[in-house]
């Protein structure tokens, strides 16, 4: 999974991108069996995802209404339609895959 830059998430919004962005912070002991499971997700869907550091973007937790991390915004046409916060298992992220873009 791509680590995303400000540009990268604006390039990828202004063309209305579909995908995941997955907020973290390094830290976090949850986040990184979060960032384990997206890897997985990846080798498995054919899917946009990019992550992103958010101590580096502490305004786009705002612009989100991030609440914590680990933070998985699902995103159609440019806009998000989900927000998830419990990662729960592979298969259950595999679902909600499904739902936005099955």
């Amino acid at each position: 999974m791509n680590e995303w830059n400000r540009n990268d998430l604006t390039s990828f919004l202004e063309n209305g991108g579909n995908g995941l962005l997955y907020f973290y912070t390094p830290m976090c002991g949850t986040c990184q069996l979060a960032g384990k499971m997206l890897e997985v997700i990846k080798e498995i869907a054919p899917i946009d995802m990019g992550k992103m550091n958010l101590n580096f973007y502490p305004d786009l937790a705002m612009d989100f209404g991030i609440e914590s991390v680990p933070c998985l915004l699902f995103i159609r046409g440019g806009e998000v339609t989900d927000t998830i916060y419990a990662f729960r298992s592979v298969p259950y992220l595999l679902e909600k895959i499904n739902e936005h873009f099955g």
